[in-house]
């Protein structure tokens, strides 16, 4: 280990010390920031002035549009003239590591300093490059199985953690219009839709990406995929539907079951009056909340150890950084300021850094007081127990996506970004084909996507 990773060894004020003495000259560093409204911002510069009151390294806090990103950066990067960290969507990690925009070895070292297993291991596979790690994990979320837990309870159901349970669930619980076994998606241009498809074929151990890049579908795993989803879509009501049916069901208590993002959480506890749960006469109640359950991890038949759709996002430290305070920087930002990350936005940013080696929940106890929630405030702990916050949680451990782990994300982007996927499952679902007949459609239309 360098002389960069002892200076991240300790924890608490104890490396705020070893970082002001390490380094005899302050630098002043250049973030790039994704979040950029103007509450998020004023989070992320409070935590540079406290970084610099620590450190002695001033830190500029730039916001960039994330879709603006990418063509920033490789100008950047032509111009010699990146900043110093950047806060970046999975999808650049390792194109940017290949490229050079990255310092691999260093975001591996802070890594190492802080302790590789204090980290969530989802999310540091995501970013394995060439035995180490192209950028550190910041924050991420899961997508869920939204349940009624209550109703599941009632029925003597298992939570819906594979196939086979959320096929039990539909046969017991499907009585529309009163109750809808599932709302899933069925619109096939939005990406909605192809999430929760990717979630569903990822459970079941199926990718269109493999280590020497796009290949088949293997036929009797995706067939199995493809007549669950006909389950779902079978019991959902009819229609083009998408994220915006799913929660306006579920909130009036019409759906048993539904796929969503975690920034479902506080609405479903009435603290957004913009979407209120409507279950009963006050849009404020958390009786919603105290009903539902959530599952994270997720099996097919033919995958018994399920996976995780996940969402991370990741400390890029730059090629033409000044090193040393770079590290420094990001170090602090995942350790004494990891408070001040994660209450940027709880509901969607969940601790891929649960603790450190001397208390291993500290990050994970921590994040369940951060209030979310917008015309009212609460911590999580506070709306849902401890289990479900271990569930929410636990899930980047096991987070997966198409393509990261064969070093094929571009790959697998390209071909969900083609939403032939989600049009050919459509069809399927609509009984234009049989399921060796699409699998076949699948496969061809993946093929020809350059």
């Amino acid at each position: 280990m360098n002389l960069n990773s002892k200076s991240i060894m300790l924890t608490g004020a104890a490396t705020a010390l070893a970082l002001t003495a390490m380094t005899a000259s302050a630098d002043e560093l250049r973030f790039w920031t994704t979040e950029e409204q103007p509450e998020r911002l004023a989070r992320q510069e409070q935590m540079a002035a406290d970084f610099a009151a620590a450190s002695g390294h001033t830190v500029e806090v730039i916001p960039v549009t994330e879709s603006d990103l990418g063509t920033r950066a490789t100008a950047a990067f032509a111009a010699g003239d990146l900043p110093d960290v950047i806060y970046h969507p999975l999808q650049y990690a390792l194109p940017w590591a290949e490229d050079g925009i990255l310092d691999t070895d260093a975001a591996t070292d802070v890594i190492e300093g802080l302790g590789a297993d204090t980290f969530a291991p989802g999310a540091l596979n995501m970013a394995a490059s060439n035995g180490g790690y192209a950028s550190v994990p910041v924050d991420g979320w899961t997508q869920m199985v939204v349940y009624r837990a209550d109703k599941f309870q009632e029925a003597g159901l298992e939570p819906p953690n594979s196939y086979a349970n959320v096929i039990a669930a539909l046969e017991a619980l499907h009585n529309p219009p009163e109750m809808y076994g599932f709302v899933a998606p069925t619109k096939i241009d939005e990406s909605f839709m192809s999430q929760v498809l990717e979630h569903v074929f990822l459970a079941n151990g199926v990718s269109p990406v493999g280590a020497d890049g796009v290949q088949p579908l293997d036929e009797a795993k995706t067939i199995e995929v493809l007549e669950f989803y006909k389950a779902i879509v079978d019991a959902s009501p009819e229609g083009e539907l998408y994220w915006d049916q799913s929660r306006t069901l579920y909130f009036s208590g019409n759906a048993a079951m539904i796929i969503w993002s975690p920034f479902i959480l506080d609405e479903l506890a009435g603290l957004r009056d913009s979407a209120p749960p409507t279950i009963n006469d006050d849009p404020t109640s958390r009786d919603l909340a105290a009903a539902t359950g959530i599952v994270t991890n997720f099996a097919g038949p033919s995958n018994a150890d399920g996976a995780a759709w996940g969402d991370i996002r990741y400390f890029g430290i730059s090629s033409d950084a000044q090193t040393d305070a770079a590290m420094e920087f990001v170090a602090y930002s995942m350790n004494e300021g990891y408070g001040q990350t994660l209450a940027i936005a709880p509901e969607g940013k969940f601790p891929v850094r649960r603790g450190t080696a001397g208390n291993p929940t500290q990050f994970a106890d921590l994040w369940a007081t951060l209030d979310v929630g917008v015309d009212r405030k609460a911590p999580l702990g506070n709306l849902y127990d401890a289990a479900m916050i271990e569930e929410i949680v636990g899930g980047l451990d096991v987070a997966q996506r198409w393509g990261v782990a064969d070093g094929q994300l571009a790959a697998a982007s390209k071909i969900i970004n083609s939403m032939v996927i989600n049009r050919l499952v459509r069809e399927y679902v609509d009984g234009e084909r049989d399921g060796p007949a699409t699998v076949a459609a699948l496969n061809d239309a993946i093929a020809a996507i350059d």
